[in-house]
């Protein structure tokens, strides 16, 4: 059974809402328009969204290629 240290090290697969917001560096209710829209696709296999980091990812990689400097 692992300890408390090593479930902390354990890579995250997916984030809560807040997490994503935060990593995201966006607010809960952007990041609840985006999902609105379909821009980003959380799991919702359990009684909460979970956003896989995959899919994080697949967003940040879709949206920077239209990003105009």
């Amino acid at each position: 059974m692992p300890n408390e240290r090593q479930k902390r090290e354990v890579d995250r697969l997916a984030l809560t809402r807040e997490e994503a917001a935060v990593a995201l560096g966006i607010s809960i209710p952007t990041l609840d328009r985006l999902v609105q829209r379909g821009l980003l696709r959380p799991s919702r296999a359990l009684r909460r969204p979970l956003f896989p980091v995959p899919e994080i990812e697949r967003f940040l990689r879709e949206t920077s290629n239209s990003v105009e400097f």
